[in-house]
């Protein structure tokens, strides 16, 4: 399987997302434990319904979605991007999944993260970048904290999982506040 390197860390790197990693993906999102920390509920996921998302996304403009992808490897670890790109007001949603749970707490996600931050921030040239989590993601939120994003309010007991009420929580960072890992370093 061949990845197309776009953006590059020192353990993973941003590729776009291929049709053949479909099966991978539904394995995925079909996963409670995987799917639990993603902000938009995944219904039962299928194989054609994967298909049709990668292919419906690949023409969006308002979106841009990465494989990410280990390097030593080069084995698909998860996905990252950016949603509701708007270059008006240069702002864009951001979101992640690393779905191969042997790669859970190792760092991954938090490179990934930067370097989606990279790219928006110094490729599309956005100005805010935002996201929510549940309260419950604490790994993610932390992930989230390191990379620079600052909490900017919540949604008291937005969610409600396994009969417990949890808070969303909404954070961004701005381009000011985000040092380029990867993109300013090509054009020294």
């Amino acid at each position: 399987m061949t990845y197309h390197p776009k953006v590059v860390g020192k353990k993973c790197y941003l590729s776009p997302i291929r049709m053949e990693d479909a099966d991978t993906y539904t394995r995925w999102f079909n996963d409670l434990e995987v799917q639990k920390n993603l902000i938009i509920p995944v219904p039962i996921v299928t194989l054609e319904s994967e298909k049709e998302w990668i292919a419906n996304t690949a023409k969006r403009e308002d979106t841009v979605i990465f494989a990410i992808v280990e390097k030593k490897g080069n084995t698909l670890i998860g996905n990252a991007g950016l949603h509701q790109i708007n270059l008006r007001n240069r702002s864009a949603e951001f979101g992640i999944v690393i779905g191969e749970k042997k790669f859970w707490g190792k760092g991954f996600g938090t490179e990934a993260t930067n370097l989606v931050l990279d790219y928006g921030f110094n490729v599309l040239n956005l100005h805010s970048i935002y996201l929510n989590a549940y309260a419950y993601n604490e790994r993610g939120l932390n992930c989230y904290k390191k990379c620079g994003f600052k909490e900017v309010g919540r949604r008291r007991e937005a969610k409600c999982i396994a009969g417990k009420f949890w808070d969303e929580v909404c954070m961004d960072i701005l381009d000011r506040e985000f040092t380029s890992p990867f993109v300013k370093g090509l054009f020294k």
